[in-house]
């Protein structure tokens, strides 16, 4: 393992909608065939149907209540069901008033819509004149779609306009009068109405102008269910579950649900073990080690990680690697020296970036997965199209120690060192920059999924979270693990990245609740510093490491009669048996293509 004197590697030294009928009378015509279903259902005794309050707490309004789950049923289709619990309840829908008046949009009868809105009973006239609002203006669009440009002008001027509402939208709709057909059709989606079945998106509309007393909301009962499940889901402490919460019971994860348990023990590598990555899909993981190559893990359907390519041809320890946005090629960085990009599927080397006199120390993809960057030692980064042609180059870290960085998934926002304590949020468009300060040393750095949260490792033995939407706000501490010499990187993960996870150099990963700080887990079984882990993005059940004991540690959940598998290569056979998937290593031989 390396230290803090300068003859240390530097990666190891720390661096500085469906719409229900709208009449009843056509729900009730379907009656007949589903009288047995009437004669049949239990109905409620006269008592019970008197009830204005159901449920066990007594907080839920059997009205409403009745008509949630109507118009659910008529949502999911189920015109007869929800006709016969209408009949039977006595507790329709929609007032014969509201049906007419949803019947009325359907068939594009505008000008009766409007009356029959005037007949509903609403107190509020703000409330009128943006229901009938919406109405005109599907009307005026449908004329213009007809070329009734002459209609069209006398709705905007006589009807529209006087009603004093958004004024923003009536100059709009005044320039669909002037552009072409297809300009017309284009007013349709800027206006929020898909011209294919814009009268059901105009109800849906409507029903957000409305009180849900009139029109009950769009999956309303979806809604209520969903917020329920979230509240249980936020309230679960140790929620990392795959599969979705379920209606039948009240939603909770315990902690056996975090990985804790060694699946396997990879050991391919012949040195220390610095770097590994998960892919973006889950579906690989790559590793980068002090015995200069990197390792393409492939993880199959049942969860076991099988070496798919050796990628050799560095002449100093692999620092690094990164995935392309589609998971089809690596790269992989050696220690000041330069960056190759393989083929994922063939292993093969296809191309390599270097810069006459300078070492590179970092790489990353751009999103778009047309361009790389990389950190060099001068203190510069680069930007280069995959040929190695080189796009732009610019001054980057003051700090010749930490190497980190992060790029946003629009391609804005690019994270780096700026001091040794400080990290520079630099936006490419409007050329400002942000500044995270600390009071001790940065080691490494790692940016959320959603691009809003960095954590940062200090030398100081503690990980800040650093909320980075807007001004740069520390936002949570977690500590625990320790740190003296050497580079320790940590991760989010878990389901919906609720839980931190880091290395440390007493040979333990630690795991952290993200929201609280709480340290809930430490996992032993690495016999040397871990520096670095990774928790897959596709399977929040799947946690591997990487330590300087040469070995890759997969960390899954605890099951009864499960038998750990070691995985390494002696002649051309794994320890556990098997024979690798291709027995190929990958060579490059250093030329600046393949």
């Amino acid at each position: 393992m390396g230290g803090f004197e300068d003859d240390e590697p530097p990666s190891k030294r720390a661096r500085a909608s469906s719409v229900e009928p709208a009449s009843l009378l056509d729900s009730f015509s379907c009656l007949k065939s589903a009288a047995p279903l009437g004669s049949t259902m239990a109905r409620p005794l006269p008592s019970q149907g008197k009830e204005v309050m159901v449920g066990s707490k007594g907080v839920i309004k059997r009205d409403e209540f009745v008509r949630i789950i109507t118009k659910a049923l008529y949502s999911l289709g189920y015109e007869k069901s929800g006709a016969v619990l209408e009949e039977e309840s006595g507790i329709t829908l929609h007032s014969p008033t509201v049906n007419l008046f949803r019947r009325q949009v359907l068939d594009g009868n505008w000008d009766s819509a409007v009356v029959t809105l005037k007949k509903v009973g609403l107190l509020d006239e703000n409330i009128v004149k943006s229901a009938t609002f919406l109405i005109l203006e599907q009307k005026f669009l449908e004329l213009l779609r007809n070329d009734n440009v002459m209609g069209a002008i006398r709705t905007l001027q006589s009807e529209i306009t006087p009603l004093g509402v958004n004024k923003k939208r009536v100059h709009e709709l005044s320039g669909c009068i002037i552009s072409s057909p297809q300009h017309v059709l284009l007013g349709f989606s800027k206006l929020g109405i898909e011209s294919s079945n814009s009268r059901l998106k105009l109800l849906e509309e409507l029903q957000k102008v409305l009180p849900p007393t009139v029109m009950v909301p769009e999956r309303r009962l979806e809604n209520l269910v969903e917020q329920a499940l979230t509240v249980q889901r936020e309230a679960c402490y140790f929620h990392n579950s795959i599969d979705g919460l379920s209606l039948y019971t009240d939603h909770h994860c315990g902690k056996d649900q975090l990985p804790s348990c060694t699946l396997q023990v990879l050991r391919a590598h012949r040195d220390e073990v610095w770097f590994l990555q998960f892919s973006n899909s889950g579906k690989y993981l790559a590793s980068a080690s002090n015995d200069k190559s990197a390792i393409i893990w492939k993880v199959d359907g049942d969860g076991e990680l099988l070496l798919k390519h050796t990628l050799t041809g560095h002449e100093k320890p692999v620092m690094m690697v990164a995935w392309s946005p589609d998971d089809c090629q690596l790269l992989t960085c050696g220690m000041e020296e330069v960056v190759r990009r393989w083929d994922v599927e063939s292993g093969e080397c296809l191309h390599v970036y270097e810069k006459s006199g300078v070492g590179l120390i970092s790489c990353g993809w751009f999103p778009d997965g047309k361009h790389i960057l990389s950190g060099l030692t001068d203190h510069n980064f680069c930007l280069w199209d995959l040929d190695g042609k080189e796009v732009d180059c610019w001054k980057g870290q003051r700090s010749p120690k930490t190497s980190d960085f992060a790029v946003s998934k629009d391609g804005k926002l690019i994270i780096s060192m700026n001091r040794e304590s400080t990290i520079r949020l630099f936006d490419r468009e409007t050329k400002q920059e942000r500044l995270i300060e600390e009071d001790n040393t940065i080691t490494s750095f790692s940016l959320s999924e959603d691009g809003d949260f960095l954590l940062v490792n200090l030398i100081s033995e503690a990980i800040h979270l650093w909320n980075i939407r807007n001004c740069p706000i520390r936002v949570n501490r977690y500590a625990g693990h320790k740190r003296s010499r050497f580079v320790i990187r940590s991760c989010f993960g878990g389901s919906e990245q609720a839980f931190i996870a880091s290395g440390s150099e007493d040979s333990q990963i630690y795991i952290w609740h993200r929201a609280t700080g709480d340290l809930i887990e430490t996992l032993p079984g690495h016999t040397g510093t871990v520096n670095c882990v990774s928790w897959n993005p596709a399977n929040p059940h799947m946690l591997a490491s990487a330590s300087d004991d040469h070995t890759i540690r997969i960390w899954g959940l605890k099951k009864a009669n499960l038998k750990r598998k070691d995985v390494g290569s002696s002649n051309g056979i794994y320890a556990n048996g098997n024979t690798p998937s291709n027995g190929v290593v990958h060579q490059c031989n250093g030329n600046s293509s393949k």
